[in-house]
C-alpha cells in the first residue's frame, strides 16, 4: 500500500514538472496575475499608452489593421474594446526570432528585411472580455514584434498589434498575463491617462497620420 502511494506521488511529481517544461518553452509561466498594468491602443494615433498603477508611463508607435476595426471571424480587423493578455510567448528569444505556430523557427530577421514579414521577436496573445471582442483569442490576435518596422506608425497589419522588436522586448518585460488591454478607435488625449502624458511629453512624431479614417 505504501509503495502505491509513493508511486502515485512520484507520477504526479514528474507530471507537474512537465508541465512546468511545457510553460517555460514558451518563455513565461503565465503564474502571477498582473493586475497593476494597462494598455490603451489608439488606433487613430496609431499609438499604444503604458499604464502603471495609474500613472501614464510610456507611449509605443504600433501598427493595427490596414483593414481597419471590427471583430468579424476572417476580417483580418483589429477588434475594439476592453482585453487582456491571456498568454505571453517567447520571453528569451533573441530579437527578430521568427515564430511559426508560435513556436520559433530558429531563423533570426534584421529590421526591415526585404520580402519578409513574419511574427518575430515576442508574442503577447490577447483574449476578449466583452461579447463584441469574444473571439478575439480564437482569431489569433497577437501585440508581437515585426521586421517592417519602417511602417509602424501606420494601419499596416492583418488584425494584430505590431510593434518594433525592442519595443515589444521593453513592453514584454513590463507586463504579465492578466495585464488589461484596451483598444479604442479615437485619439489618446480622449482619455485622462492620454492627456496627461500628452500635456507632458507632447505628442510622438509618428501621429502624423492623425487624418486617417477608419471602417
Amino acid at each position: 500500500m505504501n509503495y502505491g502511494k509513493k508511486l502515485l506521488k512520484a507520477v504526479t511529481l514528474g507530471a507537474a514538472a512537465l508541465a512546468l517544461v511545457g510553460l517555460s518553452s514558451c518563455g513565461s509561466s503565465n503564474a502571477t496575475v498582473d493586475n497593476d498594468s494597462e494598455m490603451i491602443v489608439s488606433v487613430r494615433d496609431q499609438s499604444m499608452l503604458l499604464v502603471k498603477g495609474g500613472k501614464a508611463t510610456k507611449i509605443y508607435p504600433i501598427s493595427t489593421s490596414k483593414f481597419g476595426i471590427g471583430s468579424d471571424p476572417g476580417s483580418n480587423r483589429t477588434p475594439l474594446g476592453k482585453l487582456e493578455i491571456a498568454q505571453k510567448i517567447g520571453g528569451n528569444a533573441r530579437p527578430g526570432t521568427v515564430f511559426k505556430g508560435r513556436r520559433p523557427t530558429g531563423e533570426v530577421l534584421k529590421p526591415n528585411t526585404p520580402g519578409r514579414d513574419p511574427i518575430v521577436t515576442r508574442i503577447l496573445w490577447l483574449r476578449g472580455k466583452e461579447a463584441n471582442n469574444s473571439n478575439t483569442f480564437r482569431r489569433l490576435i497577437y501585440i508581437h514584434g515585426t521586421p517592417e518596422e519602417k511602417n509602424i506608425g501606420r494601419p499596416a497589419s492583418y488584425g494584430c498589434i505590431r510593434m518594433k522588436s525592442n519595443d515589444v522586448m521593453d513592453l514584454y518585460r513590463r507586463v504579465g498575463v492578466g495585464a488589461d488591454v484596451k483598444i479604442i478607435r479615437g485619439s489618446l488625449d480622449r482619455t485622462p491617462e492620454g492627456r496627461k502624458y500628452y500635456a507632458k511629453y507632447g505628442r510622438p512624431a509618428h501621429t502624423k497620420y492623425l487624418s486617417l479614417k477608419y471602417n
